[in-house]
């Protein structure tokens, strides 16, 4: 059902089922997949891209071009998945040029109220960005990772798959995979035990992860010897140790401690 106070662009395509509130604005481009439901008063601007059954709450911004000085008005996107929910006061930009003219966000991804993802950001399936978690530009974010209330987290950074950002956390350095981290600026703290084992782990695969976590980030050693130790063990051959690794020696801005 489509309220008649929306203000929807006859240029907009809408697939089968879905539901957009009183007052809210779709502009012209727009493609929205089948069955999703938009709440009232949400504004979809130009560029923007809407998978299937997600769910759009009242005063969301979807869209709307960068805070980034440097746009000047090219013709960017944003692209979202399916079975995603955006709740009250999110807010999303589009890409910009320099950074490959697109924000991208996967699917079964839950945004709660006044989280913010930014221009050029690409996140992965499954994620949680708590009330008021902040993204700045160009942040990877890999599956299942959580970023807590009112965190914020810088430019370029990446947090790695599984990884859990405590509330009121600044991240301005890699976080990598499985790993907890809190603070100011943010430090890891261990695995993030609670998380792997509801996403069902193997006890073998926890062994080798705190294993690995004590050798890179506890023994003193400096991370390239570190690597080189973890490389020489046996449990070097569990995929998601490779995967760790390939991570940390894939950073640009470093990685948190």
């Amino acid at each position: 059902m489509i309220h008649p106070t929306a203000i929807i662009d006859t240029k907009v395509e809408i697939g089968e089922g879905v539901e957009v509130g009183p007052y809210s604005v779709i502009e012209k481009g727009v493609v929205i997949g089948e069955e999703t439901k938009i709440g009232p008063q949400v504004v979809i601007r130009e560029g923007t891209t809407i998978g299937r059954r997600c769910e759009i709450f009242q005063f969301a911004s979807i869209g709307e071009i960068p805070q980034a000085l440097a746009f000047r008005g090219e013709k960017t996107f944003l692209r979202i998945g399916d079975q995603n929910i955006i709740r009250e006061f999110v807010t999303f930009h589009r890409g910009t040029a320099k950074g490959g003219g697109e924000t991208v966000i996967g699917h079964n991804n839950f945004f709660m109220a006044y989280s913010h993802v930014a221009h050029d950001c690409q996140i992965g399936n499954q994620v949680i960005l708590a009330n008021g978690a902040t993204l700045a530009g160009h942040i990877l974010i890999e599956d299942y990772a959580v970023v807590g209330g009112l965190s914020a987290v810088h430019q370029f950074c990446r947090i790695g798959t599984h990884a859990f950002i405590s509330g009121l956390t600044g991240v301005s350095l890699d976080i990598p995979p499985y790993m907890l981290a809190s603070g100011n600026r943010a430090k890891l703290f261990g695995l993030n035990t609670v998380g792997l084992k509801r996403h069902n782990f193997q006890e073998k695969t926890l062994r080798a992860l705190k294993k690995v976590y004590r050798i890179l980030f506890r023994s003193g050693l400096t991370l390239e010897k570190a690597i080189k130790k973890v490389g020489e063990d046996e449990i070097s051959e569990i995929p998601e140790v490779q995967h760790l690794l390939q991570f940390i020696q894939h950073t640009k801005r470093g990685i948190s401690r």
